[in-house]
């Protein structure tokens, strides 16, 4: 069973301040996630740009979280626009050779 990435993207029209205070309010609900391994969040400060990339044991878990109520309050947050979500199957053997952390 392969593990998988989701990388989701957006824009906020907040300060930075006032974005990694909001990351920091909903980081512990993001480390609850069932089936989520991790979460690095991503912030282009310069482009008011942010999001995260996640690795999910299974495709599962990952489309059960695209359809939870976390995603939903991240896409539905006023201060958030244009998000896009990409989703991709990790290929174990190559990301082992380069030390990924899978």
């Amino acid at each position: 069973m392969s593990c998988y990435i989701l990388q989701l993207n957006f824009k906020f029209s907040v300060t930075r301040a006032e974005y990694e205070q909001a990351a920091a309010s909903m980081a512990a609900d993001f480390a609850e996630v069932a089936g989520l391994r991790w979460k690095v969040w991503i912030l282009n400060e310069a482009e008011s740009e942010a999001g995260g990339i996640y690795l999910f044991d299974d495709e599962a878990s990952m489309q059960a979280f695209l359809a939870g109520p976390l995603a939903a309050q991240v896409k539905n947050h006023p201060a958030i626009s244009d998000m896009s979500a990409k989703q991709f199957e990790v290929m174990p053997d190559v990301t082992a050779i380069t030390r990924g952390p899978v």
